[in-house]
This record gives C-alpha cells, sequence and structure tokens, in this order.
C-alpha cells in the first residue's frame, strides 16, 4: 500500500494535474516517478500494489478530514475534476491496482471511475467502499468482529467494526491500521526511538490478525529515501516471532461441519493456543464458542468467543492434554469449520492474556449544562472535546441529566474539526438515549480542534441540568 499523494497534495507520480508532485523535483532530472518503480518492482518480486490517493488537498483548501470537501465552495467542482483526473492516472498508468485507499472518506464522486478501472480492487472507505476501517490507528480490532453489516451502514463511507452486525445484508471485513512507531507515521530521527517492542506488535498481531482482520503496519522511509536498519531488523524478527509461534501445530484438523469438532493429538501434549478458522464463504454463522480440552479424563473449559470468521487465535494457561474439542454454541446455521488446529508457544511474556477479551473502558465528564443555560425551554452547549480525543478513534459521547425526574431531548448536534464542519458520517447517534459515535479519522496534534455543539430542548417547558461523558468507543 502506497502512500501516493496525503493531504498536502504533493504527487508521487507524473500528475498532469499539479506542478507540486514529483515530476517537477530535481529528482533525476524530473524523469523520476516514484510510483512507476515502485509498480515494477511489485511485478518483480510477485507482489499486488495497492494506492493511498487522498480525497482532500491542502493546495485547493480540502483539509485533513474534509473528504476532499473545499472550504470555499466555489472551488469545489474544479478540485472535483482534479482530483477525478488523479486517481484516473494512478489507477490506469501502473498496472493492475488491487486497493484503493480513501482515507476519512470521500465525497467526491468516483464511483465510475472505480468500475472502469479498478473493478476487482478493494476500496476502504468511501460510498464505494467494500472493507472497513476498524476505528482506531492502535492496529486492534474490537471484540466481537463481524465481517458484516448493514448496507446503509457502509454507503455512509464511514463505517467501522462499530457497525459490525452477524445478521446484516453488507460485507466488509476489516483492516487494522497502525504505525511502528508510538503513535507517528512519518520518520524523524525523534520519532526512531519510539519503535514499538516485538511484544507489543505480538499483541497487535493477536487483535488484528487473530480476531479474523487484516493488518496494515506502517512503513515509512527517513530522508535519504530508505527504510531505517532498526525497522528493517525489526519487521524481520517479527515475521520469524510470528513463524515461530503458528508455523508448526501439535495438531490440526480440516474441513469439518457440525456444532461439535473433536481434535485427538498424537500423545498428551500442552497447548496454550487454539486457532479456529471458519469457511465464510457461507458466511459467518458461528456466533458462540467454546474451545475444551481433555484433561485427567475430564473435559475442561480452555477458552470461550463470539465471532470467528476468517481466523480466531485464542491463548489460553498451558494446559496438558489428550483431545481439543471445539463446541458452537449458538450458530445461524451449521458451521462449516475450515480449520481447527492448537499450538503450544514458550516464551509467551507475562500479562500476554490481559485484554485478549475486553471489558468496557471508562467514561471521562468532558462537560456539564445548567438550568440557567436554557432560554425559552432551549440550551445551546459548545464542548470542547480535544483534551479527549487524543488519537484517531470513535468516541462514545453521552448526555446524562443529574437533577433524575426531568428529561430532555437533543434537537440537533454539530460536529467540528479544526472550525469546519466534519465529514457527513463522522457524527452519528447510537441507540443508547442521547449518545453520539464521534468519528475522528484524522491525526491528531497540539493544534487539533475537535468541538462538538448541541442544542437541548426542555421536555414538557421544565429546564433541567447535567453532564456530559465521554469514552472510547468501542474498546479493543
Amino acid at each position: 500500500m502506497f502512500v501516493a499523494k496525503h493531504t498536502g497534495g504533493f504527487c508521487w507520480w507524473h500528475s498532469e494535474t499539479t506542478s507540486y508532485g514529483i515530476k517537477d523535483a530535481a529528482w533525476k532530472g524530473g524523469h523520476g516517478d516514484v510510483l512507476a518503480e515502485l509498480s515494477a518492482s511489485c511485478r518483480e518480486h510477485g507482489l499486488t500494489l495497492g494506492i493511498y490517493v487522498y480525497p482532500g488537498d491542502d493546495t485547493w483548501g480540502a483539509p485533513m478530514g474534509s473528504g476532499g470537501r473545499t472550504k470555499d465552495p466555489a472551488k469545489q467542482e474544479a478540485y472535483n475534476q482534479v482530483f477525478r483526473r488523479q486517481l484516473t492516472e494512478v489507477l490506469t498508468r501502473y498496472g493492475k491496482i488491487s486497493e484503493v485507499w480513501f482515507d476519512g472518506s470521500c465525497v467526491i464522486d468516483v464511483s465510475d471511475i472505480l468500475e472502469q478501472h479498478a473493478a476487482d480492487a478493494v476500496v476502504f472507505q468511501g460510498p464505494e467502499a467494500t472493507i472497513r476501517w476498524p476505528g482506531s490507528e492502535t492496529g486492534k480490532l474490537p471484540y466481537p468482529a463481524w465481517n458484516s453489516l448493514l448496507r446503509k451502514d457502509l454507503k455512509t463511507g464511514t463505517s467501522t467494526a462499530a457497525h459490525g452486525n452477524p445478521d446484516g445484508d453488507a460485507w466488509a471485513p476489516l483492516e487494522a491500521d497502525t504505525t511502528l512507531y508510538d503513535h507517528h507515521w512519518f520518520w524523524s530521527a525523534a520519532n526512531e526511538e519510539k519503535r514499538k517492542s516485538l511484544d507489543e506488535l505480538m499483541d497487535v498481531y493477536y487483535k488484528s490478525a487473530g480476531r479474523g482482520g487484516v493488518l496494515l503496519l506502517n512503513s515509512t522511509p527517513n530522508t535519504d529515501g530508505l527504510i531505517p536498519a532498526g525497522d528493517l531488523k525489526l519487521y524481520e524478527a517479527y515475521g520469524r516471532e510470528i513463524a515461530r509461534r503458528f508455523d508448526r501445530p501439535v495438531a490440526e484438523v480440516t474441513d469439518q461441519r457440525g456444532e461439535t469438532v473433536e481434535l485427538p493429538l498424537p500423545e498428551p501434549a500442552l497447548i496454550n493456543h487454539a486457532i479456529l478458522m471458519e469457511d465464510y464463504r457461507e458466511g459467518e454463522r458461528i456466533r458462540e464458542y467454546v474451545i475444551e480440552g481433555l484433561a485427567d479424563g475430564q473435559w475442561r473449559p480452555l477458552q470461550k468467543g463470539i465471532s470467528v470468521g476468517r481466523k480466531k487465535i485464542d491463548l489460553f494457561q498451558p494446559v496438558l492434554v489428550s483431545r481439543v474439542r471445539l463446541r458452537v454454541t449458538r450458530a445461524a446455521a451449521e458451521p462449516i469449520i475450515r480449520r481447527l488446529a492448537v499450538h503450544y508457544v514458550a516464551g509467551i511474556p507475562t500479562g500476554a492474556l490481559a485484554g485478549l477479551h475486553p471489558g468496557a473502558q471508562g467514561w471521562q465528564t468532558c462537560g456539564n449544562w445548567a438550568v440557567r443555560d436554557f432560554h425559552d425551554g432551549r440550551a445551546a452547549l459548545t464542548l470542547d472535546l480535544s483534551p479527549f480525543i487524543l488519537q484517531p478513534g470513535q468516541y462514545e459521547v453521552r448526555f446524562e441529566p443529574t437533577d433524575g425526574k426531568r428529561a430532555f431531548r437533543i434537537a440537533g448536534a454539530t460536529l467540528l474539526y479544526e472550525g469546519e464542519e466534519a465529514t457527513p458520517g463522522l457524527l452519528t447517534r447510537l441507540e443508547a438515549p442521547n449518545s453520539f459515535n464521534v468519528n475522528r479519522t484524522a491525526q491528531v496534534t497540539k493544534e487539533t480542534r475537535s468541538v462538538l455543539e448541541v442544542e437541548l430542548t426542555a421536555e414538557n417547558g421544565s429546564d433541567c441540568e447535567g453532564v456530559v461523558k465521554i469514552r472510547p468507543q468501542p474498546a479493543e
């Protein structure tokens, strides 16, 4: 996945739409085309290529988080044509593109371009999305993590893991993105000192690929155009550790049907992992399950779960068993088990079990209102959420009365990022009373401002008071 254009507008291919790009740089006398060289290298090494083309562009006044919407409406149509040409260029000049990334959605209609030039590509965010953002840049999926959702939610272009629905009528797997540096996407000498540890990256693996998703791990060149040697060393160690843990199962069984699958071991052995995979070409049928081990003649529960999908990795305390049993305790139809395998992995860090089946995170108070705020039965509140939104992700905001008996409703709400109204779909109402989901997709800095403006209406003419709370949503 190559970032061909970010919010600054610089084009790393020979674009005819701008003079702000690699073709106008001194590199290789203006003949250098990074995307062309990368595409050729991918073909040489048998790799597919994905393209990130940011829908916004600072040079057109379409900032980060805008989805391509210009601050000056008079520029919108002209910029629409520029972006459409840019997308057409990268999809038609550099071979087959397997994935197209629209970071933070895309408000510009490019459906015809995708259909004509990238019909087989998966699309990240935007109204034509076929895959979803989990809702944070931790690289971790919330659990359960469902591949299906309601089509109306998918078409918003901003759906996340929070919209997962096992009975949904649309299919859009989750792609979990995260940084190698904690939490910085771009190289600097200072950031290089913030590399995640191998243990941290393995935790990411268990909670992304191990929860049925795809992991996208950032790689950023330094000012010499090279991936730092320390980064390469860590990537290689990461691959070796994944292989060490999961290349050689103690035992496995494949292609099974039914609510119960037993796996005999060649001889009694220690295990501490189970890997379960559905044949999800027929959908995610498993809704709840338990993994059990036969120890001392008794079946003992080892781990339980909800969603499976492509893959679910379960970690548990080491146990000596002679057989392993999967029991599907709730299913939408006959379970189709692609694979059940068990492993024993030595050297698992203390505390690795923590958080694999997470609970809710705590609330923080981010504002309040009083009776004096009401005028003619209405109160206008401006809530600065910036101190509570410190990284990209989803946040639940809830309004709660503190005087108990007095009712109110939220007549309207507007989300502002950097003083501009956020892209539609980044603020949505939740089923819980007087609650909203705030979706922050763009990078967060010290200068970033996240503001929620709401209008409260007192029910039955009775003014009230209350507090506003916020928490990360969903929890990892």
